[in-house]
């Protein structure tokens, strides 16, 4: 056959590693024997690991481009970034915004999905708000802040052509309650954040459909043994929790409790990225809010609140091995397997099978990325 050979790898398979050869033709996995016959290009992966694409499906942006801003020429720029970093695939947020800016950022974001991007595939949008609470707002512009409204969720959808994957809302913001079940009637996987919702009502919002809990423990009222909150109800219950693992938003024994907790098939690792992700410490912007970075923290300029990170997956990586003590093979999971199944394309993405895209990422011994495979295309 003619295509592509990996070789002489360990390959993450049904969560571990097995010594196999990866065929890949068309864009697509086909898992071979380790000592088949090879006939076409061969790319020898011996002493390292092969793992699938990483999945980040909360990030503004990085190297200078935020989301809210961007071109879809923009939008290349930080997918050819993130894949250097292992990330094959994302989900551009748009943070609270004007409704023409929020309408711009769409079509961007549309207009870079059907070109032929070289970098990180796109698969959609995530709506960071804008059904948020004014008291947990973070770096949301409080002004433009809404209650629920179906018409406007609805109109964004059709300008992205069904394409908004993904929106966090918060649930005891007037309408959200009775919206949920019609966002995911319009195709949107629901989670709940930036919210001071009590426990109630966060189970009810649960209970209607909510699937996940944006960057758990930030930006929400804190868990109290009377008071259980949004926090208690997602550590309950069996939605995903995203959680951003730079050692500045969770402390490292947080990272351990969510994961005792929740165990590893119901966590998410984001990187809530901004621009400045890939730059130096300095002044930038998320949406309209300017940002100061300083050692790699990144702060509002207004109050010192904290306004995302500059983190990448492949350091989310390192810093939940770390963080944990756990194996690369207990780890993997949050990066592909659990956010392709959040946001419904585990058919294709977020593990190593048949069929399915190969998105593949060469990690040597020190799970340092060292090749990319993007559909196939090594990089």
């Amino acid at each position: 056959m003619n295509g592509t050979y990996i070789t002489n790898g360990q390959v993450y398979i049904d969560h571990t590693f097995q010594k196999k050869t990866i065929y890949i033709q068309d864009g697509t996995i086909n898992l071979l024997e380790a000592d088949c016959q090879t006939s076409g290009t061969v790319f020898d992966a011996a002493g390292r690991r092969i793992v699938p694409g990483f999945i980040d499906i909360h990030t503004h942006g990085a190297v200078g481009v935020d989301v809210n801003g961007a071109s879809a020429e923009d939008l290349e720029k930080i997918g050819k970034f993130f894949a250097k970093n292992g990330t094959t695939s994302w989900l551009a947020s748009i943070l609270t915004d004007t409704e023409e800016q929020t309408s711009r950022a769409i079509s961007q974001c549309i207009e870079y999905q059907a070109s032929a991007g070289k970098g990180a595939q796109l698969l959609g949008i995530h709506l960071e708000g804008p059904f948020l609470a004014s008291e947990f707002k973070g770096a949301m512009p409080e002004h433009l802040l809404k209650k629920g409204s179906e018409d406007l969720a609805a109109s964004y959808q059709r300008l992205a052509n069904g394409n908004i994957r993904y929106i966090t809302v918060s649930p005891e913001v007037e309408g959200v309650l009775e919206l949920i079940p019609r966002l995911r009637e319009l195709g949107i996987v629901v989670a709940m954040g930036h919210s001071g919702a009590d426990y109630d009502t966060a189970m009810a919002a649960i209970q209607a459909g909510t699937a996940a809990c944006t960057h758990t423990f930030n930006a929400m009222a804190p868990l109290h043994q009377h008071r259980p909150a949004i926090i208690g109800a997602a550590l309950e219950s069996d939605v995903y929790c995203e959680m951003i693992c730079d050692g500045l938003h969770l402390h490292p024994a947080i990272v351990r409790l969510l994961w005792k907790t929740k165990g590893p098939q119901r966590l998410v690792a984001i990187t809530d990225s901004i621009m400045a992700a890939g730059l130096p410490d300095g002044n930038y912007h998320l949406g309209v809010n300017q940002v100061v970075v300083e050692k790699g923290d990144a702060k509002l300029a207004s109050d010192g609140t904290r306004a995302g990170s500059t983190l990448t997956q492949d350091r989310a990586l390192r810093n939940l091995l770390s963080f944990t003590g756990l194996s690369l093979e207990e780890i993997l999971p949050v990066l592909t397997e659990n956010p392709a199944k959040l946001i419904g394309v585990y058919d294709r993405k977020g593990s190593i099978e048949d069929g399915k895209d190969a998105d593949l990422v060469v990690l040597d011994e020190q799970n340092q990325v060292a090749d990319v495979f993007l559909q196939g295309i090594r990089l």
